[in-house]
């Protein structure tokens, strides 16, 4: 979706994440947290690793 069809406004923010609370429960959001953040951490990981091999393959030409 393009953010720019719907923008969050400052006051939209705390209802989304009461929202959030009320759907998923104090105890899980933790969990679901360190779940996203070792997926951003593998991608990132996954990134840098592509960049390395691009950088590092002599036979690539690039144009």
């Amino acid at each position: 979706m393009n953010p720019l069809l719907f923008p969050i406004n400052g006051w939209e923010i705390p209802i989304i994440i009461l929202a959030i609370l009320l759907l998923f429960g104090g105890k899980k959001i933790p969990e679901f947290m360190s779940g996203l953040g070792k997926g951003i951490n593998s991608f990132k990981k996954g990134l840098k690793d592509i960049e390395d091999d691009v950088k590092s393959d002599p036979s690539s030409d690039s144009k």
